[in-house]
């Protein structure tokens, strides 16, 4: 188990009397430039559950009969094409320093020809203000570009017209419906009315001239929840596997009481590991592309993605921590990701994606 400072008094989670507060001031803004912080700040990963790719292993070929340099990483998604199968996950935007990190991320991506998610457009829409934070497009013209709407918000006030809205600010290539229920039920302002969003995800799917991705923020999707979203239409899973950022860690820091910090504590190991996810996901929704993310922190975890049954890659927090300090940075980040891809490949004898995706080298890890 891994040793933190919590953010309940004293150093140690302990039980007080629970009571919810009203956020202070600032709404929105706010909670984004909180995101931020903290995520760049505190140590907010999980404390005993991990991302689980230790579980798994590839199997050496000391006779890969492959040229290195001849390894290819390009694939396509909804008809577009990629130089890697690498996303940017959805992170942030509506205030002044995530446009500059949203920037930073995007001229990386264009450069690289890699897919990317912006975070929340919410704020976005009900804030129009913000809105230039979002877009990058005249930076990165070519990227595969996701807009992001929380599916919650079906229930407070917004539909499809607030979809169009989200594709239309960014230009986007699809939109990102993200789930957050965990999240939002230990958050002080949470939106915790889920009843009835399978059927409003069903409405936006049918009416989107885009193609609609499911993706939790960081606590899986299970073999179920991949089934009902599969039928309900949408094109694409991100499973936002657990073993990562805690988002439960990220509101205890920002909880205004005791008892939503002690709320949010519990709460801090919470989720289905991402690579239990990728497997139970394919298993719920086999006919739909499945993306990983959710604590992968390198290439050959990736290539371990792929092979579980995965065909795109999210890194949120690496990248995140790589944009606060430059484009650049970024740049190295993905090169290096692509690098240690091919090496792996490489060293299981797999020339290309659809051979990684199908190759019988990845086998479970002896305990």
């Amino acid at each position: 188990m891994t040793t933190r400072q919590s953010p309940s008094s004293g150093g140690t989670r302990h039980e007080v009397p629970f009571f919810r507060e009203s956020p202070s001031s600032g709404g929105i803004e706010t909670r984004k430039a909180d995101h931020i912080r903290i995520n760049l700040d505190e140590d907010v990963g999980f404390d005993r559950l991990t991302v689980g790719f230790e579980n798994y292993r590839f199997i050496h070929q000391a006779l890969p009969e492959l040229d290195l340099h001849a390894v290819d990483l390009t694939t396509r998604l909804f008809n577009k094409p990629l130089k890697a199968p690498v996303l940017i996950s959805s992170m942030t935007g509506g205030t002044e320093q995530a446009q500059q990190i949203n920037l930073n991320l995007a001229a990386a991506a264009q450069q690289y020809g890699v897919a990317m998610g912006l975070g929340s457009q919410r704020a976005g829409i009900v804030r129009p203000e913000t809105r230039e934070t979002f877009k990058v497009r005249h930076v990165a013209p070519d990227i595969l570009l996701f807009a992001n709407i929380g599916a919650v918000q079906f229930n407070y006030g917004f539909d499809v017209e607030h979809c169009y809205e989200a594709v239309e600010m960014i230009e986007a290539d699809a939109l990102i419906l993200h789930l957050n229920p965990l999240q939002e039920a230990v958050q002080p302002e949470g939106n915790t009315h889920w009843k009835g969003l399978l059927h409003r995800i069903e409405q936006v799917c049918r009416a989107m001239r885009v193609p609609v991705i499911a993706k939790e923020v960081g606590f899986g999707i299970s073999t179920d929840a991949a089934r009902q979203l599969a039928s309900a239409g949408v094109a694409a899973i991100d499973v936002a596997g657990a073993g990562g950022t805690s988002w439960s860690a990220v509101e205890a820091f920002r909880a205004p009481s005791p008892g939503l910090r002690t709320l949010a504590e519990t709460f801090w190991d919470w989720g289905i590991p991402t690579a239990e996810s990728i497997v139970q996901s394919k298993i719920g929704a086999p006919k739909i592309p499945i993306i990983a993310s959710g604590g992968i922190r390198d290439g050959l975890e990736a290539a371990k993605c792929i092979a579980l049954g995965a065909q795109l890659v999210g890194f949120a927090s690496p990248m995140l921590k790589l944009a606060n300090l430059g484009e650049e940075e970024v740049i190295a980040g993905i090169e290096l990701i692509q690098a240690q891809m091919r090496v792996a490949m490489f060293g299981i004898g797999t020339a290309d994606l659809d051979t990684l995706g199908k190759t019988k080298n990845l086998v479970k890890a002896e305990r």
